[in-house]
């Protein structure tokens, strides 16, 4: 019965001509229509009877029911009001998902864990759009969820930015950002051919583990002087940090730098996120 599954090229053209369906192109629809994708992505995430999973887009409900197959619970967020009647009947065989409509960015995520979770530890899955990847995945980090781990479908550019270490070109406050909250890895690349419509660039799937203990550091101050120190790329530490407008002379600066033991004409992107936090504790409260 492969060819009635929902990553069936020839079942979803089916579905989408059976409901007049059209793709929008401003919230980046781009559903699977590739099984062994689906099927890895589900297997990387280490999805079990156990597991709680809270699923952003579904789409047509390609990974909602190959979730559904594994998970004791799926809860699947969708914005697109055009696509709930098309997962009413998708996915009307199995009694472990609910579908909310919604914004993600816009929902209580901590009022729906407890609603929904039974403040039980979650696993995020998600092919998400590229346009809203960053802020989904920063607002999933930031909130004080019961998360497991976060295992999302993105273009491949931004996994790369995600996971780049100190040194190089890609690393930048997204991977100091990531890295603070989470351990990410890079578990499958997606050719755009495995997509229906085909994106413009490939994907790749990244797996964040969240960290269970994190820095003991003032989360405002430390990420202040990430976005200073990254302002300007081709610029030092000292005169990017030095002209960004904080209360704090180019002398100050040097001072902690020196006993951050940073030196004052390394690039930003040459900092680890562990010296970063040791220089943020160094500094005094910082505003502009």
């Amino acid at each position: 019965m492969e060819d009635r599954r929902l990553y069936s090229p020839k079942y979803v053209k089916e579905i989408i001509n059976k409901y007049d369906f059209n793709f929008s192109k401003s919230l980046g629809q781009n559903f699977l229509i590739d099984g062994n994708i689906v099927r890895k992505i589900v297997n990387k995430a280490n999805i079990t009877r156990d597991d709680y999973v809270l699923e952003i887009g579904p789409g047509i409900g390609t990974l909602t029911e190959e979730l559904s197959m594994n998970a004791k619970k799926v809860i699947a967020v969708e914005l697109d009001k055009n696509l709930l009647p098309i997962l009413d009947e998708t996915l009307k065989s199995y009694d472990n998902i609910e579908i909310i409509h919604g914004d993600i960015l816009k929902i209580d995520l901590e009022k729906l864990a407890e609603e929904k979770f039974e403040d039980k530890n979650i696993k995020v899955v998600a092919n998400l759009p590229y346009y809203v990847t960053t802020p989904i995945v920063a607002k999933l980090l930031e909130k004080n969820l019961n998360l497991d781990s976060i295992i999302v479908m993105v273009q491949k550019e931004v996994a790369e930015r995600m996971v780049a270490t100190p040194g190089s070109k890609e690393y930048g406050s997204l991977s100091v950002f990531v890295n603070f909250y989470s351990n990410p890895k890079i578990i499958l690349k997606a050719p755009k051919t495995v997509f229906m419509p085909q994106p413009k660039i490939d994907s790749s799937v990244i797996r964040l583990d969240i960290k269970k203990e994190l820095p003991e550091v003032d989360r405002e101050q430390f990420f202040k002087v990430v976005r200073a120190s990254f302002s300007k790329r081709r610029k030092t530490i000292i005169n990017s940090l030095s002209s960004y407008g904080f209360n704090l002379d180019k002398e100050a600066f040097k001072k902690a730098l020196e006993e951050a033991e940073i030196p004052q004409d390394t690039r930003a992107e040459n900092i680890s996120v562990e010296d970063f936090i040791k220089l943020s504790k160094i500094l005094p409260p910082l505003d502009i």
